[in-house]
């Protein structure tokens, strides 16, 4: 990520779409995942408040490598701004702070990571849930947020948008399926920590994320769009593109899961996307390259590629519950995209 001025304006933009986030002032809060595209954009809001807001909040940054935490969040100091710690989410947890808040965001996100790490990431799901929810619980903390996805909701036979208590079928004998079946039952052990132990958790389900977070490594078809773009090289596509998606640009979501985390209502799901960005791949696609000046072409995908898809034709998402809340997204897909491109080139 390369830190402009300009980005720094777009985080006050949305900052103002979170309703009552003075709550925050002075709390203690413990992300997981932190160097990911969205646990690091939602850092990101929190630094602001704290450098041009004074809310003096705790931030405890969260993830495997120190030098990628000190890396992405390069602007920033380590022992001032924020503290870091070594967290694996299939290991115990070895720390030992007091927390008001914790953002659960560490996941394989990744379609090759499903194809070659289904275990790993089936227990980083479940084992890696159910360690924070205990730490929580026995630390005392006002909430957890758990970051879902939107593909618990499995297939559905319309392209009608996805409201939180619509759910189809998962094919639970495919491996592809790690993400979605341990996806679900994590937010089961959330609903099921609040209803026997009292702890206050709250879901919110993203649909897809892009921005200018994207990692390298990230195998979605909207980051390698996005890294194609940039590279002034032509986008490939592996398909028809036809598939119906909730897109979000990074600040929007960030500034959603801030938004549930203070008025979400306990044990409740939140879907996270922008009604002006419900479109097909096809069309991101022809979005970033308008706007990175290249072309789309078409390829045959490979057979490991094929394993790695997202086996919901439709995705798009009914933000409406969210909405109620009071957030509203800033950038619409035309905007998300520019700025994106604006960022990263």
């Amino acid at each position: 990520m390369r830190y402009k001025e300009e980005y720094w304006i777009d985080v006050k933009r949305v900052i103002q779409c979170i309703p009552k986030i003075e709550n925050l002032r002075n709390a203690k809060l413990l992300i997981t995942g932190a160097t990911g595209m969205i646990g690091s954009s939602v850092a990101d809001i929190l630094f602001y408040l704290n450098k041009n807001e004074n809310y003096d909040t705790k931030l405890y940054l969260l993830g495997r490598e120190e030098g990628k935490v000190k890396n992405r969040f390069s602007t920033f100091a380590l022992g001032e701004d924020y503290e870091f710690i070594e967290y694996d989410a299939t290991k115990e947890i070895s720390f030992d702070c007091e927390v008001d808040y914790v953002i659960h965001a560490a996941s394989n996100a990744d379609p090759v990571a499903y194809t070659e790490c289904p275990v790993e990431t089936m227990l980083a799901n479940l084992v890696g849930t159910n360690n924070l929810l205990r730490y929580i619980k026995e630390k005392k903390g006002r909430r957890f947020l758990y970051l879902s996805s939107s593909e618990v909701y499995g297939k559905k036979t319309d392209n009608s948008p996805y409201s939180e208590n619509d759910y189809g079928y998962v094919d639970i004998t495919n491996s592809r399926a790690c993400y979605p079946s341990s996806k679900r039952a994590a937010e089961t052990l959330c609903v099921s920590y609040g209803e026997q132990f009292d702890v206050d958790t709250v879901i919110v389900r993203p649909g897809h994320i892009y921005g200018p977070t994207i990692l390298d490594t990230d195998s979605r078809a909207s980051a390698q769009f996005t890294r194609n773009a940039i590279n002034g090289e032509s986008i490939i596509m592996k398909s028809a593109g036809e598939q119906m998606r909730s897109y979000c640009y990074t600040l929007d979501c960030a500034s959603a899961i801030l938004a549930v985390l203070i008025n979400g209502e306990k044990g409740n799901a939140y879907n996270i996307s922008n009604k002006d960005s419900v479109v097909s791949i096809r069309s991101l696609a022809e979005e970033i390259a308008r706007c990175a000046n290249v072309e789309v072409v078409f390829e045959n995908p490979s057979d490991k590629e094929k394993k790695g898809y997202n086996m919901m034709s439709n995705s798009s998402l009914d933000a409406t519950k969210l909405e109620k809340l009071g957030w509203k997204a800033y950038f619409d897909l035309e905007k998300g995209v520019e700025k994106t491109v604006l960022y990263l080139k």
